[in-house]
């Protein structure tokens, strides 16, 4: 008997495990790719018409989603008004994050937003007492250190250090970590209680349309043709492969990358998923290296390695704690 019911468990067990890994890679790829398309168009189009474009698009792939939710009447009383101050954090966040990649090389940007979990240990030690049991601990404050240490070196030494394009470029990296870490904390204290799909969908709702208004208004306007002196529709004057590109990275950072955290984090849990996001610094600078010939130095490469140990130290720790007594996850949106 024990057998009959042991199987069928570990078969789910087993599927589970293989469909997290396989969209946690997924997720990964897709994150990592952002950076390079960021700074790929940086110098076909302006910071403020690249938001706008694309996640402008990717509200609109949402969009049917909730509209589908609200003809079955089944829309979450009080979703939009929760909304509203994670949307406005994630939509500075995401202006900060867009004009870095102006100013410095996608490896140091995400590097630079590795910070972010500093800030959402500040932030959980202030909001929620519950999560002093984990950041208490002297692993998580180790890896807290290390993280720090790790981060400021990949910082410090980096080509153009003390120029002002270099210095602007990291205050706006280590900004939109500190406002990703604010946005996820207010997604915690806001949205508990709606399904976490939902959820993203109403702020991607919000975020796209701020992003959108923005292009509007500080867009570089076209020059000639059809569209001639309408803010935001430089992207249109790209050739067509170019824009569907710009389309394509809104949809797989946007539209797809949240879809696929989040099943990731139901089938891995959040530690091993975060865990395995890690990865990205380092897979954006090996690219970036390759396709821009913008490369780390050694003792980049070195402070990045010990930035990363530092934050997979607090993610472990989180996790052990958490076995041991129930605290809030750390944010997935």
């Amino acid at each position: 008997m024990s057998n009959s019911r042991s199987g069928p468990s570990a078969e789910r067990a087993s599927q589970s495990m293989v469909k997290g890994g396989i969209t946690v890679v997924m997720t990964l790829l897709g994150w990592s790719s952002i950076p390079l398309f960021l700074f790929h168009f940086a110098s076909k189009i302006d910071p403020w018409t690249s938001n706008g474009w694309r996640y402008g698009f990717s509200a609109l792939l949402w969009l049917p989603l909730l509209l589908a939710i609200l003809v079955r009447g089944r829309m979450p009383r009080g979703l939009w008004v929760a909304a509203l101050v994670p949307s406005l954090l994630n939509a500075v966040g995401q202006v900060a994050f867009t004009w870095a990649h102006y100013r410095i090389d996608p490896g140091l940007v995400t590097f630079g937003l590795r910070s972010q979990l500093i800030f959402v240990a500040i932030g959980a030690w202030i909001l929620f007492p519950r999560e002093r049991a984990v950041i208490r601990t002297r692993g998580y404050l180790a890896g807290l250190v290390l993280l720090l240490c790790g981060t400021s070196a990949v910082l410090m030494y980096g080509e153009g250090f003390g120029a002002r394009a270099y210095v602007e470029g990291v205050i706006m990296a280590v900004g939109s970590g500190l406002l990703f870490a604010c946005y996820g904390l207010s997604v915690r204290r806001f949205m508990e209680g709606y399904h976490p799909v939902v959820a993203f969908a109403a702020i991607c709702q919000y975020t796209g349309l701020a992003m959108v208004l923005l292009m509007f208004v500080f867009g570089d306007a076209a020059a000639d043709g059809a569209f001639a002196g309408l803010r935001g529709m430089t992207a249109l004057t790209m050739t067509a492969e170019q824009f569907l590109y710009l389309l394509l990275s809104g949809v797989i950072g946007i539209a797809l990358g949240h879809v696929f955290y989040y099943i990731a984090i139901a089938n891995l849990g959040v530690a091993v998923a975060a865990g395995v996001l890690q990865l990205q610094p380092f897979i954006v600078a090996v690219f970036s290296g390759f396709l821009f010939g913008q490369a780390l130095s050694p003792i980049q490469w070195v402070g990045g390695l010990i930035a990363v140990t530092g934050a997979l130290l607090m993610l472990d720790m989180q996790r052990r704690v958490s076995q041991r007594a129930p605290v809030l996850a750390p944010s997935d949106a």
